[in-house]
């Protein structure tokens, strides 16, 4: 919620902002508006940085093209001529070895997508409406006016009648505790590694990568070290553990782990992306810091990664590109959503109101660097014309929005709230289906903060709308401000893996949300 002890409120609660509070000042700015062409340049700048490879493949083609018109008279007369061009042979080899060597040094691995799991909690720990607003004011912290306005959030934010809460919120008084929060996050993270496990047939201890993220809860032991008891993992695994870091660290994790696997050969990385709500619980009246009370909800998954070329045959997806934003530069965008206490002493994270803005401006930078990496040749040679022709002449016209469309199949944008949700889907044109997987999430599961995109997948295979070469994105955001990307070619038809998260309900979904 916040960056460095409360991240996951920090990205999904701007998200939930959004959903609660609708005003045109707080909207996402109009993308049409203004380009940065710094950010432009740096795409360009990723793309060329693969130029090597891009020129070996039209080399190797033309000089097999030759070779298959040769005969043997003429492969004869080949062989005699370089029998007098020794030299020749020689500086002819070593480049020829040379150029392979560096390709191949500097190609990077391929990471596979081996499977993926969502924990789904059990049925007592749901929270309907009508539950959660009677625990709300029977613990008796909460004013009237603190409870309308929950009551409001809840009716605009999105979520359905059967999200999730931890078990100590249950509880009249609820009994928050650490006990009770190792408990709550054992049972997602486990559940979530048993199935992955199950799956794929993987001995934990062939994982020799393991990153957790969780913004909020950071015991000692940690939560890697939480995960390496229970599954008896080896001695020299690579573990890391990331807190603080918002809705958008399963992006993040999943970068770490992809650098890693470019350093360690024949490996499994195993990413675990949690939020913890037991400690987290606001029960103060200060309105904004009551917003993440109403939105957040258990959740959380586990991937498995591979380098392994084997792994490419049973694997879903395969990682194609990772784009990420981080504003924190900024004094605004650093504190736009800050944990502090109210002026009763009560912690909770206060949302400023520059929030939406400082969002859009996030979003912004990260399509505008990820564009070049994926769009079409016709679509970047509008978008670029366009701006090139506002910036050298100042003409008034409007940057070319590229049709993000064209790039990818299907979108999972973090579930976090509503209106972002609304906000995406007309800033980047998109059609109804293509946010139907964070609309759905964000009703049966709330805002499950980092791994909500996982949840959005599972969405999209269990409705068997994955097909072989679809392109996936995910996009997440996070305290800081951070915005990131992931990018996912799908290596055969995807079919959802047992024990998933919608396997007793997908049939009922989409359900149609009230405005």
């Amino acid at each position: 919620m916040n960056e460095g002890g409360l991240a996951t409120t920090k990205g999904g609660l701007g998200s939930g902002l959004v959903g609660v509070q609708i005003n045109q000042s707080r909207r996402l700015p109009d993308f049409l508006q203004s380009v940065n062409l710094k950010y432009v340049k740096l795409g360009y700048h990723y793309l060329i940085s693969n130029l090597l490879t891009l020129c070996f493949i039209p080399l190797i083609a033309v000089v097999s093209m030759e070779v298959s018109q040769m005969n043997l008279d003429d492969l004869l007369q080949l062989w005699v001529n370089l029998q007098y061009n020794l030299v020749s042979i020689i500086i002819c080899s070593a480049i020829l070895v040379f150029g392979l060597t560096v390709y191949i040094m500097s190609r990077p691995r391929t990471v596979y997508l081996v499977d993926y799991s969502c924990y789904r909690p059990p049925d007592p720990l749901k929270a309907p409406y009508g539950r959660f607003m009677e625990h709300s004011r029977l613990t008796g912290d909460f004013d009237e006016s603190s409870l309308e306005f929950q009551r409001k959030i809840l009716e605009r934010s999105g979520l359905g009648e059967e999200t999730y809460v931890p078990k100590a919120m249950h509880n009249i008084p609820p009994t928050p505790s650490m006990a009770a929060a190792r408990e709550e996050a054992e049972e997602v993270m486990f559940g979530a590694l048993d199935i992955l496990f199950r799956n794929t047939n993987v001995n934990p201890k062939d994982i020799g990568i393991l990153v957790v993220n969780c913004s909020l809860f950071n015991p000692t032991p940690s939560l890697s070290a939480m995960i390496v008891n229970k599954y008896k993992l080896r001695g020299n695994i690579r573990s890391f553990n990331l807190g603080g870091m918002g809705c958008s660290a399963g992006v993040i994790a999943v970068d770490l782990a992809k650098d890693m696997l470019q350093v360690h050969r024949n490996t499994y990385a195993v990413v675990v992306s949690t939020e913890n709500i037991t400690q987290n619980w606001y029960f103060g009246n200060k309105k904004s810091m009551l917003i993440p009370n109403c939105l957040f909800r258990v959740g959380g998954s586990a991937v498995l990664l591979s380098n392994k070329s084997k792994d490419r045959k049973r694997a879903k997806y395969k990682l194609v590109h990772v784009v990420r934003t981080h504003r924190g530069a900024d004094d605004k965008a650093f504190r736009c959503v800050y944990q502090e206490q109210d002026d009763t002493g009560k912690t909770g994270v206060s949302l400023s109101k520059d929030l939406m803005a400082i969002a859009g401006g996030a979003l912004k930078t990260n399509i505008t660097t990820l564009g070049p990496l994926v769009l079409p040749i016709s679509e970047q040679l509008l978008f670029f014309t366009t701006l090139l022709v506002k910036k050298l002449f100042n003409a008034s016209v409007k940057p070319y929005i590229p049709d993000f469309k064209l790039a990818f199949d299907h979108f999972c944008i973090h579930a976090g709230g509503r209106a972002v949700i609304d906000e995406l889907e007309k800033n980047l044109q998109l059609l109804p289906i293509h946010v139907e997987a964070s609309r759905m999430t964000l009703h049966r599961f709330g805002n499950t903060s980092s791994s909500s995109i996982w949840y959005g997948l599972a969405y999209i295979e269990a409705k068997g709308r994955m097909r072989k070469r679809n392109r996936v994105w995910q996009i997440a955001f996070g305290s800081g401000f951070k915005c990131n990307s992931a990018v996912w070619e799908a290596l055969r038809n995807v079919k959802p893996s047992s024990n998933g998260p919608w396997e007793d309900c997908i049939d009922n979904y989409p359900v149609k949300i009230s405005t």
